[in-house]
């Protein structure tokens, strides 16, 4: 057949059976960003946005993704999260700002959290986009990518080289 996990013996997919694992303290740490103009970010830093402000909701956004990635990615497991964390900061690139979202995601489980803080990463700046699409529509998101991840039984941990 195949190296991927999640395809039954007749090639159609199957969420896979972690029951087997032991449990261990696994993190995830994700990251991604939304690249504005002047104006959105001189918007969002002024909280002069109309729905409110942005990097409260969007961090609540993230947090709420994280807890639910199992419900809109198929093959995810629902597991317990015992830790969610979401960080922001801006860069400035030209006359473009960027702002970084970076996710930690911790739980004690026999599965990973790798698909929690991408998702939480990613609907974070989702919701930047949805709160300023009002001033301006042409906001780029993106990369989107994970730093790092521990844990498991495999002893195979991955760090992003810089």
């Amino acid at each position: 057949m195949s190296d991927f996990t999640h395809f039954n013996e007749q090639g159609r997919a199957k969420m896979v059976d972690v029951s087997a694992k032991p449990e261990t303290i696994r993190t995830a740490i994700a990251e991604s960003s939304i690249e504005l103009n002047a104006q959105v970010y001189e918007h969002i830093s002024e909280n002069k946005i109309k729905k409110g402000d942005v990097l409260a909701v969007a961090q609540i956004a993230g947090i709420m993704a994280a807890k639910k990635t199992w419900d809109i990615i198929p093959m995810c497991h629902p597991i317990p999260l015992n830790g969610i964390n979401i960080e922001f900061t801006w860069k400035k690139n030209e006359d473009q700002f960027v702002l970084c979202i970076r996710t930690t995601v911790k739980t004690k489980g026999s599965t990973g959290v790798e698909m929690e803080a991408l998702t939480a990463s990613s609907i974070a700046a989702l919701t930047v986009y949805d709160m300023c699409k009002a001033v301006d529509k042409g906001m780029v998101i993106g990369p989107t990518y994970l730093v790092e991840k521990t844990g498991g039984v495999s002893s195979k941990d991955f760090k992003r080289e810089a």
